[in-house]
């Protein structure tokens, strides 16, 4: 997993990565409530702090909502957002079921009720009909929605015939454990943000607008590193403890869209899928009790890497090439032959890469004691076929790390591409 996942670095607050384009500010209920707190807190401690220690003891800080919390991404541009900008601190993922009586028709306003809503809710606005009040004193805090259609989806419209190739099952690999109830799905929502009740008040108003027309099949709760909780911008670790993230490809790569995202000039049945990506979607439980009995020499030769850093145990720092030809004083190799950045490795697949963008999770402890933790892994590619499932097969006949791991659920849905104002997703599809 270590080199599968997103490379971005952990931005600082305020990060401009996170922002919208430099615009007038837009004041919603939500943040003038926020500010307006906020600066009463900043009062009190301002004149608390002069009277006890004077004007040395005072420490300057931004006011939340210039940082974390005002942070947006804008809904509207060719791409979905939640596939490239980095990954939050809170996520909820979720697929849904059409209900019997719901057709196309049905679908078509259930995705315009939900892209008008994520559009004010990603901008930090309320919206319309909203009366949760969750998230009321919040700004957007990075809020991203994204939303894909799964396979039996076009069955149930009638769109069988726009369904694209790619969209083809999974293949069934030796670690899977996969429960059918926590898997795939008609409709499919990926909700991320850095403040744990925006990402809430997001599912709850895409719950309660889906009602009489879809209802939730399954969903899963992920967490990240908040941003700021490290001294500087770095790489997020695992629940085992790894740096992961460092092999990811990168926006700067010559390859990258190629990979990442369906050409914008497709053609055909699937032409609506112009700009959109494929999103793998699996819950991969982490055999942590069994990980942690590993002495630290014998979790790092599992990896290829070090712990404390992230380099490559063939030398250098944490984004040094690792040199999977080294060999070490002993005559073995410095990076095992299954050690996992060696079988995951685009080298060693034919050049087949992925975006990955995960997201830890903990569900409690399950009945023998062991902690029901892992990895929720999406991975984005402009085919699985040539992205996913090469690279997973190979990981699964010779990856060491596979004997720590268990997918216990898995989904495959095709995310459209952004639309543009006055739009909604899949538009192109539902009305083409």
């Amino acid at each position: 997993m270590a080199d599968k996942t997103d490379t971005t670095s952990e931005p600082k607050p305020g990060d401009a990565s996170r922002n919208t384009p430099p615009g007038p500010a837009h004041v919603s209920r939500r943040r003038l409530l926020g500010t307006a707190g906020a600066a009463g807190a900043a009062a009190l401690v301002a004149g608390g702090a002069a009277g006890a220690a004077g004007a040395e003891a005072v420490r300057e800080g931004p006011d939340p909502l210039s940082s974390v919390g005002s942070a947006a991404v804008p809904f509207h541009g060719p791409h979905q957002s939640g596939i490239l900008q980095p990954a939050q601190a809170h996520a909820h993922l979720a697929a849904f079921d059409l209900m019997p009586t719901a057709d196309r028709k049905a679908a078509a306003a259930l995705m315009r009720r939900w892209s008008d809503a994520t559009a004010d809710m990603m901008d930090g606005r309320t919206p319309q009909g909203d009366e949760l009040g969750v998230a009321l004193d919040a700004g957007p805090s990075s809020l991203t929605i994204t939303f894909g259609f799964g396979r039996t989806f076009f069955d149930r419209t009638g769109l069988a015939a726009k369904r694209p190739d790619a969209l083809e099952p999974l293949p069934a690999f030796t670690a899977d454990a996969l429960d059918p109830k926590r898997s795939e799905g008609d409709l499919w929502v990926q909700i991320g943000a850095d403040d744990t009740l925006v990402t809430f008040h997001a599912l709850r108003m895409l719950q309660k607008l889906a009602a009489g027309t879809a209802r939730m099949r399954w969903q899963m709760n992920g967490f990240n590193r908040t941003p700021g909780a490290t001294e500087q911008p770095m790489t997020g670790r695992n629940l085992m403890g790894q740096i992961d993230g460092t092999n990811n490809p990168k926006q700067s790569d010559a390859n990258f869209n190629t990979r990442i995202f369906v050409p914008d000039d497709r053609n055909g049945a699937d032409g609506w899928m112009a700009g959109g990506s494929y999103a793998v979607v699996r819950r991969i439980r982490m055999l942590l009790d069994t990980w942690d009995n590993l002495s630290l020499d014998q979790q790092e030769k599992v990896i290829g890497r070090r712990k404390s850093d992230g380099a490559p145990l063939s030398g250098g720092q944490e984004t040094t090439r690792a040199d999977l030809n080294k060999v070490g004083s002993d005559g073995a190799l410095a990076i095992a032959g299954d050690a996992h950045i060696r079988v995951a490795s685009p080298a060693t697949n034919r050049g087949a890469a992925m975006l990955r963008r995960a997201f830890n999770y903990h569900d409690g402890f399950r009945d023998d004691g062991a902690p029901d933790a892992g990895l929720l892994f999406v991975a984005w590619q402009a085919d699985p076929l040539k992205g996913f499932t090469p690279v997973q097969r190979k990981l699964d006949r010779g990856d060491g790390l596979s004997r720590f791991l268990r997918h216990e659920s898995s989904g495959l849905f095709a995310v459209p591409g952004g639309c543009e104002r006055g739009e909604y997703v899949g538009q192109r599809l539902l009305e083409g």
